[in-house]
């Protein structure tokens, strides 16, 4: 018999802090898997970035036999002048060098845009492949035209007797001009001339100029020629002329509109897209003439800046969503662990960890999937594929960890609810944080609600308090099922 007169025996201190904490101690281990398992999420990363590379060197292979992105710059009328210079020279007088001012001559150019200018045509996009990668690729055919003024050598403080206009050329920059199979010709009112490689704008290298001799003294005449080239990627158009017109069609259904100008008109159909530019010079920082000697802010930068065109690019690379669906990968984790530790708590169970341990490397192998899955089928299809077999698998897994079909059925349909929130996430690019905010708003609500009645320092869930009854009257036995 124990001794009456003996206080009773406290329980162990270890033992009450673990009973009073098992559920603080329970969330703070499911977080630590949480963190390690992000490291498996980091090397999936590294992967992504490492296929990415490849293709990126695949595709630059391929546009560099076929053809770069392209910039048509031009036309320009390029006018050689003489101009005088004194300077001062050493020279041998009687056997003695003496300095002497002497007169030099030498040759400048003048540049003159053209007042009216027009291009139309069309782009035929295609796809090339290098192994299982691909690059997307256009065949490009437009018509150039329109007309210079006289040019006005007055302006800039020109003699007439010093132009050289048996040297006058036309001249445009082209990026590449691989791909043009005929020869182009420049028709300047009722003459034609040859265009031959070569730009004479200074700052490209990379273009076409024609001797029009006498010609380009002759102001009004309309000119035209055609253009036909490969490129990959963007194709942009400098706003040369006083008022510039330029239309592009073609069957590509998803253009990207880039540059500093946005078309006046566009219409985008399943089939392809036609879009118009109208563009004056007011929009551009570069003047209608200029000299060598004073470009007056004609530069390669100033150029580049007024550039506006379209980009052909694949609609949706895959790679790079894959990369976004990562970012939400430790998301994932918890939600799938917040749903074990719910059915820890409410049901009973005991999980040990191990088993979430196994569960997160699942949801890690998704990743995966999707991105190798990707390479060979479209992301839809992919992103269907691998969501499916991880769902699968963690329900097969945690309907014998759950101890029944029923609770396995919830994580299921937890889980594809949660693969269907990342897939319209990763399709909403401009939506996609308001959309990704309400939802984690919903699953914290969610799981506010499932833990109202949880007491945390047991861990187990609290009954309800029924209120006593009046006097007189015995409550209800309540019935229990065994």
């Amino acid at each position: 018999m124990p001794d009456q007169s003996l206080p009773p025996r406290m329980p162990s201190a270890n033992g009450s802090f673990t009973h009073r904490n098992a559920a603080t101690l329970k969330l703070a281990g499911i977080l630590l898997l949480v963190l390690l398992l992000l490291i498996p999420l980091g090397m999936i990363g590294s992967v992504l970035a490492e296929r990415l590379g490849r293709r990126n060197e695949a595709v630059a292979g391929i546009t560099e036999t076929w053809g770069h992105d392209q910039s048509i710059i031009g036309p320009v009328l390029a006018v050689p002048y003489r101009q005088r210079h004194k300077v001062w020279r050493e020279v041998s007088v009687g056997g003695k060098v003496e300095k002497r001012e002497v007169e030099e001559t030498r040759v400048h150019t003048a540049y003159f845009l053209p007042s009216d200018l027009a291009v139309e045509g069309r782009v035929k996009p295609g796809r090339l492949h290098r192994g299982i990668y691909e690059a997307v690729v256009y065949r490009a055919d437009f018509k150039v035209s329109g007309r210079f003024e006289k040019p006005d050598f007055a302006l800039l403080k020109i003699e007439p007797e010093d132009i050289a206009w048996a040297d006058a050329v036309v001249t445009l920059a082209i990026n590449d001009l691989r791909g043009t199979g005929e020869a182009l010709r420049l028709s300047w009112g009722k003459e034609e001339f040859v265009f031959v490689p070569g730009s004479r704008l200074p700052g490209w290298t990379s273009g076409l100029h024609a001797r029009v001799g006498g010609r380009g003294s002759e102001g009004g005449a309309p000119f035209h020629f055609t253009l036909d080239f490969n490129g990959s990627g963007t194709l942009q158009f400098a706003p040369m002329g006083r008022q510039n017109v330029v239309k592009v069609a073609s069957e590509w259904a998803d253009p990207s509109f880039r540059g500093a100008f946005s078309p006046a008109e566009r219409r985008i159909t399943p089939k392809g897209f036609d879009a118009t530019w109208k563009i004056s010079w007011y929009g551009r920082n570069f003047p209608q003439q200029w000299t060598d000697t004073n470009p007056s802010g004609f530069d390669a930068g100033a150029v580049n800046a007024s550039l506006f065109g379209v980009q052909l690019m694949p609609s949706l690379d895959s790679y790079r969503t894959v990369e976004r669906s990562i970012k939400y990968g430790a998301l994932f984790l918890v939600l799938a662990f917040a749903a074990f530790f719910l059915f820890e708590v409410r049901a009973k169970l005991r999980i040990h960890a191990v088993q979430y341990l196994l569960v997160g490397g699942a949801l890690c192998l998704f990743y995966l999937l999707l991105l190798s899955l990707s390479e060979f089928i479209s992301f839809p299809r992919a992103y269907l594929v691998a969501s499916g077999a991880s769902t699968l698998l963690v329900a097969l897994y945690c309907a014998a960890v759950l101890c029944g079909g029923r609770r396995a059925r919830k994580i299921a349909a937890m889980l594809a609810a949660t693969y269907g929130y990342l897939y319209i996430a990763l399709r909403l690019q401009d939506y996609s944080l308001l959309f990704g905010s309400a939802g984690l708003f919903l699953a914290l609500a969610a799981v506010m609600y499932l833990t109202r009645r949880v007491d945390w320092s047991s861990g187990d869930e609290k009954k309800p308090v029924v209120p006593p009854a009046p006097k007189g009257i015995r409550p209800a036995q309540k019935t229990v099922d065994v």
